[in-house]
């Protein structure tokens, strides 16, 4: 993915709209956020799920915070038969083993089964641009992104990055604002 960083969390998020920056910034789950917006159910598509002995490629760089060896998957998610989002996460093999052990189930999901408590950072955003985006979401970009961490027991579980389909405009308004 080709990444235009567009300012740290609290910094240069100004320019985006009100619903967007809560969905961006927000520390609720993405996969229940699109649940709630569109009143379906949300379908996670592995795409890839293996060993990744490369955590520099492409990677934000809070994986390098997390116990090798590491464990990268990717999805795609869908509503119905919108494609809203593609996802990719970072984890401690042992640790992915422990919480993914339904590949299919949306992370919070696999996260949460048990009521423990975890903490999410969000660490930055970005407007992204890649082929692969363009063909799975039917649409040119760029897509706004974010990547965060989730903490339990203060200690870092797993690096996610998100990137969100135009289409989620329809039910959230235009990402940025506009000039009056």
């Amino acid at each position: 993915m080709a990444a235009g960083l567009c300012g740290q969390p609290d910094g240069d998020s100004g320019a985006l709209s009100g619903p967007w920056r809560l969905l961006l910034l927000g520390d609720g789950s993405p996969t229940r956020h699109l649940q709630s917006l569109t009143g379906l159910e949300v379908e996670v598509e592995v795409i890839a799920m293996e060993a990744d002995a490369d955590r520099g490629h492409e990677a934000p760089a809070e994986v390098a915070e997390l116990d090798q060896p590491l464990l990268r998957r990717q999805v795609w998610l869908r509503c119905g038969c919108q494609t809203l989002a593609w996802a990719e996460s970072w984890w401690n093999q042992l640790e992915a083993e422990r919480h993914l052990q339904q590949r299919n189930q949306p992370i919070w999901r696999s996260l949460t089964a048990k009521r423990a408590e975890l903490y999410r950072e969000v660490d930055g955003l970005a407007l992204v641009e890649a082929p692969a985006l363009e063909e799975g979401f039917g649409r040119p970009g760029p897509y706004w992104s974010r990547h965060y961490r989730f903490f339990r027991g203060g200690k870092e579980l797993t690096v996610i990055r998100e990137v969100f389909s135009p289409a989620v405009e329809q039910w959230l308004g235009p990402a940025q604002h506009t000039a009056s």
